[in-house]
C-alpha cells in the first residue's frame, strides 16, 4: 500500500515536472522575485499581480531546477492564486512544517491535500530546500524584496 502511494506521488511531481502549471512570465507583474538553491542549482523566477485588495489575481513563475523544485511551484501556484496574501502565508506555514517535520500540514485547507505529494522530501533534508525554494520566493514577491532569495 505504501509502495502505491509512493509510485502515485511520484508520478504527481513528474507530471508537474514535465507540464509544470502556471509557467512563463505574466504580461504586467506588480510584484517579482527571484529565488536560488544554491545546492543543487535550482533557480526561480515569480511574477505576481497583488490586486488593491491584497488578493494574487494572477501568478506564474519560469525558471530552471530539479523535479521537485519544479513541482512544488507548479502546485504551489495553482493552489495560491486567488487567495489573499495572508493565506498564502498560512498555506506556507502549514507546508514549511510539514516538509521539515515540524508539522503534519493543515487538511483544513482548500486544496492542501495536492500538497501532500512533496510531504515525503522530510525524510530527505537537503531536498527540503527544493520543495520550499518557491514558497520562500512568493513570500518575498509579496513583501516587495529586492534581495534575491537563496535557500543557503
Amino acid at each position: 500500500m505504501m509502495d502505491d502511494l509512493r509510485n502515485l506521488y511520484q508520478e504527481v511531481i513528474f507530471d508537474h515536472n514535465r507540464n509544470p502549471r502556471n509557467y512563463g512570465a505574466l504580461e504586467n507583474p506588480n510584484r517579482t522575485a527571484q529565488g536560488y538553491n544554491p545546492l543543487c542549482g535550482d533557480q526561480l523566477k515569480l511574477y505576481m499581480v497583488l490586486d488593491d485588495d491584497g488578493r494574487i489575481a494572477d501568478v506564474s513563475f519560469e525558471g530552471n531546477g530539479c523535479a521537485i523544485s519544479t513541482a512544488s511551484a507548479s502546485i504551489m501556484t495553482s493552489i495560491i492564486k486567488g487567495k489573499t496574501a495572508e493565506e498564502a502565508q498560512i498555506y506556507f506555514d502549514s507546508f514549511h512544517g510539514m516538509v521539515t517535520g515540524e508539522g503534519d500540514g493543515d487538511d483544513s485547507l482548500e486544496d492542501f491535500d495536492k500538497l501532500r505529494v512533496l510531504g515525503g522530501v522530510a525524510e530527505y533534508p537537503s531536498r527540503v530546500k527544493c520543495a520550499t525554494l518557491a514558497w520562500h520566493t512568493v513570500r518575498a514577491a509579496i513583501d516587495e524584496s529586492e534581495e534575491p532569495v537563496t535557500t543557503e
